[in-house]
């Protein structure tokens, strides 16, 4: 389970995928609260609890919020910006039951990544995982890859390296939120993933059995869909800020989507029976040539979300797909991208 905190950060980034209207989450999960939803997620069979935002870590109350989930067993990782994660509030998160800590940066280069966050941040970040490795817990790197940073996949690959980081995750940006606004400035050339993509093959092969290295592709440049979060309601869920449920973080995004919402429904009544996760669960609802597709149970006919953003149809093939009767949009976009000589990033 994927439990988003809060919305509140102190970074700009352009390529953010958290909603670009937040009044409607300022209205937070009380600490009792969550550790009822907490509660009713492990009851569920929920063994892992990623505790985001946000920055996570402006919540007073997280070292009691973890401790909770420790206590009912469960796996907790912080994910965060590193800001404020002094050695004192480790120590304290620690002793709660944190189990491990996932740290995102910006760029292995400095100015570029307090430029790229909309403050000087950079060097509090890597003071950060330095004192999460002191403190023996396991560290994730983080870097969202985009059209300004993903020439620098190697040298973030030697940066995960010298912070001793057990695990690197170089994601290309999903657009939602923020980075779909930006998504003009923000996509790739094709010739950009191609090198990126070869140096990632060759730093898993240099760092093997010292550096777990996850790349997460770019869908609107192949042809072939990223699957939907394992299947709508398959795996996983998200409980926002001010208590919606979804399939997805993005998924509240879909007009006409009933949102169930924690403060109304038990987590059990809102997995197994709520309109939103038996919307697009399974193979039923698909259309050609999702139907009769070979992939469908591999891509889940792509992202419901993406869908809805491409085309207005959140039942759509998803676009990126070749096979998709919309696929042209993606082309056209792609092309669009490639036409713009070093683009600028805006703030988010």
């Amino acid at each position: 389970m994927l439990a988003e905190l809060t919305y509140r950060c102190p970074l700009r980034c352009a390529y953010c995928s958290n909603p670009v209207e937040l009044d409607a989450y300022a209205d937070e999960l009380t600490l009792s609260q969550w550790r009822r939803v907490l509660a009713e997620a492990r009851e569920l069979g929920v063994l892992q609890v990623h505790l985001s935002g946000g920055e996570p870590l402006v919540r007073r109350d997280l070292a009691g919020i973890l401790a909770h989930a420790h206590g009912l067993g469960l796996y907790t990782s912080l994910i965060t910006g590193g800001q404020g994660l002094t050695a004192a509030r480790l120590s304290a998160l620690t002793a709660a039951g944190l189990d491990h800590v996932q740290i995102s940066v910006q760029s292995s280069d400095a100015p570029e990544a307090d430029a790229l966050a909309g403050r000087p941040v950079h060097r509090r970040k890597l003071a950060a995982a330095a004192l999460v490795k002191d403190a023996g817990l396991p560290l994730t790197l983080n870097a969202v890859l985009h059209r300004a940073n993903i020439g620098r996949a190697g040298a973030l690959v030697e940066l995960a390296v010298r912070l001793r980081a057990d695990r690197l995750e170089l994601a290309n940006a999903q657009y939602y939120g923020w980075a779909l606004l930006n998504r003009r400035a923000l996509l790739p050339t094709r010739e950009q993933l191609t090198d990126a993509e070869s140096v990632v093959r060759a730093a898993r092969e240099r760092h093997a059995g010292r550096l777990e290295i996850v790349y997460v592709v770019s869908d609107l440049h192949d042809g072939v869909p990223k699957p939907c979060m394992h299947g709508w309601g398959g795996r996983q869920l998200t409980v926002a800020p001010n208590g919606d449920a979804l399939p997805c973080s993005a998924a509240g995004r879909i007009p006409g989507l009933v949102v169930p919402n924690v403060r109304r429904a038990g987590l059990a009544d809102i997995w197994f029976r709520s309109e939103a996760f038996n919307l697009f669960r399974g193979t039923e609802w698909m259309r050609e040539p999702c139907r009769s597709c070979p992939r469908k149970e591999i891509d889940h006919g792509g992202c419901r979300c993406q869908a809805f953003q491409l085309t207005g149809d959140a039942a759509a093939t998803d676009p990126a797909c070749a096979l998709s009767p919309h696929h042209a949009l993606v082309r056209d976009i792609v092309r669009d991208a490639e036409a713009i000589p070093g683009a600028a990033l805006p703030r988010g």
